[in-house]
């Protein structure tokens, strides 16, 4: 059977419990496990359920008398016994094994006291690709006395019977710690495995909650892959409620973007175990590169600002981004050219199909053979042999057999070049000379680079190419830095059309990273008619900010305008 009765336990249970309980809490272990944090391969930590950081906590014999002799709660544990529920708990197995349980905490004074504590900590906000959320200081020694009382009531009672009904062996240790939900904040599909890791608890203490007001935990389906599907239970936050599920390979969920202005508190964190194997990494097919196309200077002529093709605003061009290794180059079409684009870009025929999996990529991106000339005529010129050699031009790069690269200076120019870093960049030869501006390659489709090839390996004997997409983003789209990621040398090009008004806090701008960290090193905001051309290193990684609700906004002097588009290439040499 799917459906495992689990609560209330026998009287028989209960009694064992208490006999346990007054014999004493067990004693610490001598060394405690680090709280576990992780940021898909890197050190940046990833939240659990309630999308927090962790403090570890072992109970203490002290901290356990105290409750006994009554200090936190006169007379009666923080749980509620199990008999006093209104229904039995369930242990549901699809998609993956998880329980709710009502009423998790005996009496509305102390989880009314307990939420007061909480909202009296310091929360600071965390801000990354994966979420957007309010975390306070980790719980694992904190010393408010209802914050202690249900720490200690997790570690012991709690504990124990959770391992009797999941039949894993859990260690008397958890990580435990609190965040809050606002306006716009989510916590995006991920699976919370980290070594150690067995179950999942989150314990809601919210206002009267609904659906509409965003923040459901969504559960979602896995393929053959072990790579989330699709969602097929959503749990809405409810007061005092407590749920927990197992962590594994396939306990993919999201914490929904809260669309209301009511605070989403909870309370979270895991239980430790011997760990599970995990099954080999799925390795995604990457998306095409392919060698330029033979068109001559003319394509560039019909389409671009005749500013840009000036020989003296390329050499200008080339060394600014020489020296910062990206540039923005604003009215980059043609202003009638760039209007029959938007214009295509609105036909009701095109084809747009949904990118995934929610672990690394939510957008939409068109399916080329539904496109109208127009459109296909703007790629043709992305693809094309004359943008190749200007982009070269453009940024010393050697994307084409007739730019020059340090061979062809002389000798003291070209050490001199390098010293300084102005040279064409040579990715088999540098290390990270430009670490700010190098970027990371997102998930497949959305960065257009392999996962677990380089380019040679897909082009051949370095023969420049290229891949690339047509994006359409709207509310609810973004792309994740994560594990399976190929990091590579490589230009990034990013052309924007539909993006008036486009506020930066909607979300939807790329953010370029350092291996391993949350700080942005670089910023690229929508902006019509632009170009962005940024070079990236092996040491950066890249990602598309989730489009959040205060999006929608923008619908009310744009009635027709729910999102942008972007035409989305890398270049290798």
């Amino acid at each position: 059977s799917d459906r495992t009765v689990l609560w209330p336990p026998s009287v028989t249970e209960r009694q064992r419990r208490r006999r346990r309980s007054a014999g004493g809490a067990r004693r610490a272990q001598s060394s405690a496990r680090p709280s576990g944090t992780r940021r898909c391969g890197s050190a940046r930590g990833r939240p659990g359920p309630a999308g927090s950081g962790s403090g570890t906590v072992r109970p203490g014999r002290a901290r356990g008398e105290r409750l006994r002799h009554g200090t936190a709660w006169p007379g009666s544990p923080p749980l509620t016994d199990g008999p006093s529920l209104a229904e039995a708990v369930v242990l549901e197995s699809a998609p993956f094994r998880h329980a709710v349980i009502p009423g998790f905490l005996a009496g509305p004074a102390f989880a009314e006291a307990l939420r007061d504590e909480l909202l009296g900590l310091g929360f600071r906000g965390r801000r990354n690709d994966l979420l957007s959320l309010w975390q306070s200081e980790e719980l694992g020694a904190s010393p408010e006395p209802h914050v202690a009382a249900l720490r200690h009531a997790l570690c012991e009672e709690f504990r124990v019977w959770l391992s009797a009904v999941t039949q894993i062996e859990l260690e008397p240790t958890i990580d435990i710690s609190c965040a809050k939900y606002e306006y716009t904040d989510v916590l995006l599909c991920h699976d919370d495995e980290l070594e150690g890791r067995r179950i999942a608890f989150i314990l809601y203490l919210v206002p009267p909650w609904e659906k509409s007001d965003g923040g459901t935990l969504d559960l979602y389906s896995t393929d053959e892959h072990f790579q989330p599907q699709q969602i097929t239970k959503s749990l809405v936050p409810s007061w005092n409620t407590l749920v927990f599920f197992e962590v594994s390979p396939v306990s993919f969920h999201q914490v929904s973007e809260v669309v209301s202005q009511k605070c989403r508190l909870s309370v979270s964190g895991w239980f430790h175990g011997p760990s599970v194997a995990r099954p080999a990494r799925h390795i995604e097919a990457p998306l095409a590169r392919s060698p330029h196309i033979p068109y001559d200077h003319e394509i560039l002529y019909e389409w671009i600002n005749l500013v840009y093709l000036d020989m003296d605003s390329q050499a200008q061009i080339q060394e600014e981004f020489e020296e910062q290794s990206e540039i923005l180059l604003k009215d980059f079409l043609k202003k009638e050219k760039y209007q029959l684009l938007c214009e295509a870009l609105e036909n009701k025929e095109i084809r747009w199909s949904s990118q995934g999996p929610a672990n690394k990529r939510l957008y939409e991106a068109a399916e080329e053979d539904s496109l109208p000339d127009t459109l296909k005529k703007f790629l043709q010129l992305l693809r094309s042999e004359a943008l190749f050699l200007l982009l070269s031009n453009f940024t010393g790069l050697k994307l084409h057999f007739l730019a020059p690269s340090d061979e062809d200076e002389d000798a003291g120019e070209g050490q001199a070049a390098d010293t300084t870093g102005h040279s064409s960049p040579k990715p088999k030869q540098e290390e990270t000379e430009q670490p700010a501006n190098g970027n990371p390659h997102q998930p497949h489709q959305s960065d257009n680079t392999p996962e677990a090839q380089d380019s040679e390996t897909q082009s051949g004997s370095g023969t420049p190419v290229c891949a690339g997409e047509l994006r359409r983003w709207t509310h609810g789209h973004y792309t994740l830095v994560h594990d399976s990621q190929a990091t590579e040398f490589a230009l990034d090009l990013l052309f924007f059309c539909g993006c008036e008004d486009w506020d930066p806090e909607y979300g939807g701008f790329t953010s370029y990273i350092a291996k391993g960290e949350d700080e942005e090193l670089l910023t690229v905001n929508p902006e019509d008619n632009c170009l962005a051309l940024v070079y990236r290193d092996k040491e950066t990684m890249k990602f598309v900010k989730y489009i959040n609700h205060r999006s929608l906004a923008r619908l009310n002097k744009h009635p027709n305008r729910t999102g942008f588009w972007d035409f989305s290439f890398v270049y290798y040499e």
